[in-house]
């Protein structure tokens, strides 16, 4: 099985099964002497842990062990192995669906490709996956900030006054690249200021999501993303754009469906003068592939949640349908819950991109 492997001087793979023993990363070519530890990469992972009652029953403890790369508080740049054991996992919950492809989900696709799957609860197509990436993003963000504290490099030698162009010093000097995820939109429904991590849901929204929870039904979300603080430079054009890594990144998490940067689908319809308003930031500070310096701002599709607890047509492995209720813990709404996902995933291709940009000077 290919594919597991994300990024390209900073690469992560990530490994298990959503109800096997464990899930985990290998992070390699992260840069000898930062500092890491076993608490900077369970900080992340207790802010994903589902909480409320629209987020699923499943508690896992998301203890991590750090197996190699690690010597006495320091990266060692060599891999950093990361282990997730899995302990509340419950593969009898889906014992009924050996023979039966849920809508909405990847047994049809897998075992299409495979020939064969897990199927306790999707295997490697479970969002349970999204800790290991967590983990990952820990990191990638350690490297983030260890690259904001190095000394400063000249990038080139141009003057300033002439060109217009700010001191490249100031890549090295500035705070670290922030990113913070928030949801735009629940269940359809604007959210107005956007809902954050720790942030309660307005009535509004927590009372669809109950109706739907009570209906045995899902829904999905729209996650906008800001990456501030970004150095301008950062992209490797042609093929290698600032936006198409994102956009590789996030969507290859398993809810995302769609992304847009800056305006969004909403630029197609504007005028050339509008789209190139100063101060809009339409373009999403990105720019030819490349940042410009203004915040990078993207969107981020999520589906509904695929297992809901209705009743619904599936197919069997013999061609036949029947119709079927999906049992166990699931979510009814991801949006809170794939906010660190996201932030993990932007992360690492910052990071990634930040390694790249030294090797040009």
């Amino acid at each position: 099985m290919a594919g597991n492997t994300f990024g390209t001087l900073l690469k992560v793979t990530t490994f298990g099964e959503s109800h096997g023993a464990a899930i985990g990363a290998v992070i390699d070519g992260c840069p000898a002497g930062i500092p890491l530890t076993v608490e900077d990469i369970a900080a992340d992972l207790r802010a994903a842990r589902p909480a409320g009652a629209f987020e699923t029953a499943r508690r896992e403890a998301n203890t991590p062990e750090i197996l190699s790369g690690v010597f006495e508080g320091f990266t060692l740049g060599t891999p950093i192995a990361v282990l997730i054991r899995n302990a509340d996992a419950r593969p009898h919950d889906y014992g009924a669906l050996k023979t039966l492809y849920r809508p909405g989900h990847a047994d049809f696709a897998y075992e299409a490709k495979y020939r064969r799957r897990d199927w306790r609860g999707g295997g490697r197509a479970s969002g349970r996956e999204a800790a290991a990436r967590i983990a990952a993003g820990a990191v990638a963000k350690k490297i983030l900030a260890h690259y904001a504290k190095r000394p400063a490099t000249s990038f080139y030698t141009a003057d300033a006054a002439q060109t217009g162009i700010p001191p490249v010093e100031q890549f090295h000097t500035a705070s670290p690249i922030s990113i913070a995820a928030a949801a735009i939109e629940i269940a359809g429904i604007p959210c107005k200021p956007p809902v954050r991590m720790a942030d309660e849901l307005p009535a509004a929204i927590r009372d669809v999501l109950a109706e739907l929870k009570a209906a045995g039904d899902s829904a999905g979300a729209v996650i906008e993303c800001r990456i501030g603080c970004v150095p301008p430079g950062l992209g490797e054009p042609v093929f290698d754009k600032l936006e198409a890594e994102l956009a590789k990144a996030v969507l290859s998490i398993g809810s995302v469906k769609g992304i847009a940067f800056g305006a969004g689908f909403q630029i197609a319809r504007m005028t050339g003068s509008e789209a190139n308003t100063a101060g809009k930031n339409h373009h999403g500070g990105i720019a030819g592939g490349i940042s410009d310096g203004n915040d990078i701002v993207f969107q981020a599709a999520v589906k509904p949640v695929p297992s809901i607890a209705q009743e619904q047509l599936m197919q069997s492995s013999t061609g036949e349908y029947v119709r079927y209720a999906i049992t166990g813990r699931h979510d009814v709404c991801l949006y809170r819950r794939i906010m660190p996902v996201i932030e993990a995933m932007t992360a690492v291709v910052m990071a990634d991109m930040i390694m790249r940009q030294q090797t040009d000077f």
